[in-house]
């Protein structure tokens, strides 16, 4: 069978898509989703069952669909979750409402198309041309597709360290994936627990190890130790950002500081900017997006990715009491010694060798950019020469539609990328309300391609 369109993936980016194509493409038109992910949709953030674990982006601005702001908020209110618009639901309740808004699609029979979910993973590309594109899944079968979707998402990033001199015991006390849960269970309440980085991820961690039951010591290592803001408790709203004609990222950084010195709310003006950031981002040169990344992308996630108020204050009153203890600096062993794990660190700004004692390493440094390494499929695909990898290893080029470009610059007509893989081009493209609009802009250009072959 040759589908209209092949969506390749089974996080967020996927169901997303599916759900937009599910809406705007006829009822003659055929879809497959290829992902190996028993949790279609829910991905790793949507995925978990603590209530503990929550969004940091108001329920209000969470719907799946960018012409529907209040679906999400709607869903809440049926299901007798008292969640106000600009108030935090929780991941697992935001997972539970994908499922349910993918089912209520599916059930419309007569008025959609024909969706096959394929329970595999795309390994290869055997062709990619204008009206034809085969893929190779690891069942052994081959996918053929007029439109593909790639919604690959991110791996988890690697452990910062040589773990090859621990064994044994102590080598399944390093969680490599801290989302795989199972773990948790495995902590006894009095052990230490060390946990490299201290963004969201962290925090989660935190707060999951303290729901089941964990009163022992945390240490979190993170290079600059800088953990994220909260949210305010009552809504701020957005102030238009006084952005300087200049794109050098200095001067823009520092406008923006004289502007909220001068008495704008600097999460009024944070939040100002995204409507802007994608636009912002595309005028900087590859030099000032390179400063950026370098000097000023540990500040510009503790300001834009921010905590719930009620989880800020969990884990502010943990850090008050000491139970959880931030170093700041860089680590350079892991090691064992009398059935406990040492992990030595170089402290930021001084000097010598500073060491940590844990019954347990948590792997928190998030995840990894959405380059090509993580993924056989983009490997190939890269070395084929039907992708290439951006100037700043962020994920693969792409034009303005979310349009895949080939090693030699070109268009790949109906080969389109979503979500974290666009980064490159896009720089703000991981959150819900960003995804949210690529995903009905590319199924709208898909059915608009569908439509006019229909029409020839």
């Amino acid at each position: 069978m040759v589908y209209d369109v092949a969506v390749v993936g089974s996080g967020f980016s996927a169901i997303a898509e599916t759900a937009n194509l599910l809406r705007l493409l006829p009822p003659s038109a055929s879809i497959a989703v290829v992902g190996d992910d028993p949790g279609f949709g829910r991905g790793t953030a949507y995925r978990t069952e603590l209530h503990v674990h929550r969004l940091n982006v108001p329920a209000g601005r969470m719907s799946i669909f960018a012409d529907e702001p209040n679906n999400f908020v709607d869903w809440l209110r049926d299901q007798k979750r008292e969640v106000p618009p600009d108030g935090f639901a929780s991941r697992d309740d935001f997972g539970r409402y994908l499922r349910d808004r993918l089912a209520s699609l599916l059930r419309d029979r007569d008025n959609r198309p024909t969706v096959h979910f394929i329970k595999a993973k795309a390994t290869a590309c055997d062709q990619c041309t204008p009206g034809k594109l085969v893929f190779q899944l690891d069942n052994g079968s081959r996918l053929q597709a007029t439109n593909v979707v790639l919604c690959l998402g991110v791996g988890n990033a690697d452990l910062p360290a040589d773990l090859s001199s621990v064994k044994g015991v102590l080598r399944e006390r390093i969680v490599a994936n801290p989302w795989r849960l199972g773990w948790l269970s495995h902590v006894q309440p009095s052990q230490t627990v060390c946990i490299l980085g201290s963004g969201l991820t962290m925090v989660d961690q935190v707060l999951a190890l303290r729901a089941h039951g964990h009163r022992g010591p945390i240490h979190v290592l993170s290079r600059r130790g800088r953990v994220s803001h909260a949210h305010a408790t009552r809504k701020v709203e957005p102030v238009v950002p006084a952005l300087p004609a200049s794109r050098d990222i200095s001067i823009v950084l520092s406008a923006l500081r004289k502007q909220v010195r001068a008495g704008a709310q600097w999460r009024g003006v944070m939040d100002g900017l995204r409507p802007l950031t994608q636009s912002l981002w595309q005028e900087l040169s590859n030099t000032q997006r390179s400063r950026f990344l370098r000097h000023a992308l540990a500040w510009w996630n503790i300001h834009r990715h921010r905590l719930a108020p009620d989880v800020a204050s969990q884990l502010h009153a943990l850090l008050d009491d000491g139970t959880v203890t931030v170093h700041k600096g860089y680590l350079q062993a892991v090691s064992e010694n009398a059935n406990r794990l040492y992990l030595s660190f170089h402290p930021r700004g001084g000097t010598g060798t500073q060491r940590i004692e844990a019954d347990w390493v948590v792997n928190c440094t998030g995840m990894e950019r959405a380059g090509i390494a993580h993924s056989p499929l983009l490997r190939q695909m890269r070395s084929d020469g039907l992708i290439a990898a951006d100037d700043l290893g962020l994920g693969i080029c792409v034009n303005a539609n979310s349009q895949v470009i080939d090693c030699d610059g070109k268009t790949q007509a109906g080969l389109y990328a979503v979500g974290a893989l666009t980064a490159g081009r896009f720089w703000e493209i991981t959150a819900v309300p960003d995804i949210r609009v690529q995903a009905r802009d590319v199924a709208s250009l898909i059915s608009a391609h569908l439509q006019g072959s229909a029409d020839t």
